[in-house]
């Protein structure tokens, strides 16, 4: 297995806008959706960097990017020091290789009227890279490989159940032998135990295998198992990256103090003495994110200064070396949010969309 340390995947400034258009015959964009506005990160070789944050802050967004699914709007992303924007099409089948996805719903991700031996074989019929009894073969090794009989490998999707259908997914991940596998919030719609067996897989064919994962998911305590790094996003941005242990003893940006608030706690004695950041207000819309620090109209330590100048992500205090955080105030140790009141008023400059006729 390579050390771990190696960069594979280098992020630079992405952003990735939906155009909003309107119109009957002639399209007019109107606004744009920043759903992800300048997003720079590293993910080395061998690591498992988990993303978090709230429902549409963009971690499904910047992982098809990764994988080549949305072109970008702007900025780069290097895969082994190449940019994939300039791949060859040839190229770009020979990057696909090397990055697979896991999708989030383990139902929809399977086409229900064909075999299972069928969708895992598919990597290696698109690839040309075995066919006929050799074909199955492998699929049965892939099969028994994640804890599925081989000897159901005609039976459809319908006929196993939610964990089994996502190790199908995950078979199909592997079948190409790939670097890097980007996992959507891969265990999100399991039961708990099922997450469990779900992810103790995904560790031990990283370590037996030597793959790299993106980990994105809501459940901070399954982040926390998973990752070496934590990367926390909010509206479009990265608002703290930092070593796994160092980020949940010490989170510096407010949001990312917020959301650990916010997950439960196994201990009774521990979960009555711990304190609650509630965040008042919703997540700005992306269509017009609010100026400076996006956090500001939300954040409990809110200044003037949040509002008009926009803060970089670096390394703040005493800490470790790649704890970085996007904030003008960062928290302190020891310091207490709770019962803070929250943000600045902003009024939106969003444009009003006109009517389209019935």
């Amino acid at each position: 297995m390579t050390a771990r340390g190696e960069v594979l995947v280098s992020i630079e400034d992405v952003r990735k806008h939906f155009p909003i258009r309107q119109g009957v015959v002639f399209k007019k964009e109107v606004a744009r959706v920043h759903a992800v506005d300048g997003v720079s990160l590293e993910i080395r070789r061998g690591e498992t960097l988990g993303v978090v944050g709230e429902s549409g802050c963009g971690k499904s967004t910047l992982a098809r990017c990764v994988t080549g699914l949305q072109p970008v709007t702007g900025g780069r992303i290097r895969f082994e020091g190449t940019d994939i924007a300039t791949l060859s099409k040839a190229g770009l089948k020979s990057f696909r290789r090397d990055v697979q996805m896991i999708f989030q719903d383990p139902y929809g991700a399977l086409n229900p009227r064909r075999r299972v031996g069928s969708i895992i074989g598919d990597p290696f019929a698109i690839h040309a890279i075995a066919d006929g009894p050799e074909r199955k073969r492998r699929v049965q090794e892939l099969m028994e490989l994640v804890g599925l009989n081989p000897e159901h490998y005609n039976r459809f999707p319908a006929e196993f159940s939610g964990g089994q259908r996502q190790r199908i997914g995950v078979a199909r991940a592997l079948a190409l032998k790939p670097r890097l596998i980007v996992c959507d919030e891969p265990v999100s719609a399991l039961d708990v135990s099922i997450q469990a067996q779900v992810i103790n897989l995904l560790n031990d064919l990283q370590d037996e295998l030597g793959l790299t994962y993106v980990f994105i998911a809501h459940d901070l305590s399954v982040v926390r198992y998973v990752s070496d790094r934590v990367a926390v996003m909010y509206l479009g941005k990265i608002g703290e990256t930092a070593p796994v242990e160092d980020l949940y003893v010490l989170p510096r940006h407010p949001y990312t103090a917020a959301l650990l608030s916010a997950a439960s706690v196994p201990d009774p004695d521990k979960a009555d003495r711990a304190e609650r950041i509630v965040l008042s207000g919703d997540v700005p819309s992306p269509v017009d994110p609010p100026s400076g620090c996006r956090f500001h109209p939300r954040c409990p330590k809110a200044r003037e200064r949040c509002v008009a100048e926009e803060p970089v992500l670096t390394v703040k205090g005493a800490g470790a070396p790649d704890h970085a955080a996007a904030c003008h105030f960062p928290v302190e140790p020891g310091e207490r949010l709770a019962g803070e009141h929250a943000g600045i008023e902003q009024e939106s400059t969003e444009p009003e969309l006109p009517e389209v006729p019935s």
